[in-house]
C-alpha cells in the first residue's frame, strides 16, 4: 500500500467532490452529509477543515477565492489541482483493485471472546443479531427511498455493499451461536468448564 502525503480517507472524499466543482469547507461538509458519505467516512467540521489544510499544503487543492457575506467570517473556496486529480485517481485505483488488511473491532473481539463465558457470549450474539437487522433495514430503506427519488443505483453502491456485509455477518453470527449451542457437539460445555461454570443453552 502506497504511503500518501495525506492518508486520511476523508481527504479522498474531499478530492472527489472538489473534482466536480470548487467549494468552501462548509459546502463540502454539507455535500458529504447530503450524499450519505457520513455513513462511510467519520468526520467533524474540525477534521474536515484540517484535512483541507493538509491537502492544500500537499499541493492537491488550492485557494481559488475568498468571500465574505455580511458579518459572517470569510470563506475560502478551494479547487482541486492537477496533482490532486492525479492523486484522486491513483488512490481510488489502489483501493478498488488491491485488498487491504483491515482491523474491524468485531474481529478483534472474536479473537479474545473466550475470555467471556459461553452463556453470556450467546446472549450478546443474539443482541448483535438484533442490531444487525436494524442496520440492514436502515440501509435497505435508504436505497429504496433514493431509487424512488430517481437516484441511479451506481451512486448507492456502497449501501448495497453494506447490506451484503451485514448479511454475511449475520450468517456468521448465527453459525457461531449454533456451534456453541449444539446439543450434541456444541462448544458450550467445554468452554464453560474453563470458566468454572455450566453452559445454559436457551
Amino acid at each position: 500500500m502506497k504511503r500518501r502525503k495525506v492518508g486520511n480517507l476523508l481527504a479522498l472524499s474531499v478530492l472527489a467532490y472538489l473534482s466536480r466543482e470548487p467549494m468552501h469547507p462548509y459546502e463540502l461538509s454539507k455535500t458529504l452529509r447530503n450524499y450519505g458519505d457520513a455513513r462511510s467516512i467519520k468526520f467533524t467540521h474540525g477534521s474536515l477543515y484540517m484535512v483541507v489544510q493538509q491537502l492544500a499544503k500537499a499541493g492537491f487543492v488550492a485557494e481559488q477565492e475568498v468571500s465574505r457575506e455580511g458579518a459572517r467570517p470569510e470563506r475560502t473556496v478551494y479547487a482541486i489541482t492537477d496533482a490532486g486529480r492525479a492523486e484522486l485517481r491513483d488512490w481510488l485505483r489502489e483501493l478498488v483493485g488491491e485488498p487491504q488488511h483491515e482491523y474491524p473491532a468485531f474481529v478483534s473481539a472474536l479473537s479474545l471472546v473466550s475470555a467471556l463465558p459461553p452463556t453470556e457470549v450467546v446472549r450478546l450474539l443474539r443482541e448483535r443479531l438484533t442490531g444487525l437487522d436494524a442496520q440492514r433495514a436502515e440501509a435497505v430503506a435508504m436505497i429504496e427511498k433514493s431509487e424512488a427519488e430517481g437516484l441511479h443505483p451506481l451512486f448507492l453502491i456502497e449501501e448495497s455493499y453494506r447490506v451484503r456485509l451485514l448479511d454475511a455477518e449475520r450468517a456468521f453470527v448465527e453459525e457461531f451461536i449454533a456451534k456453541i449451542s449444539d446439543p450434541a457437539e456444541g462448544w458450550g460445555p467445554m468452554w464453560a468448564a474453563v470458566h468454572g461454570t455450566v453452559f445454559e443453552s436457551e
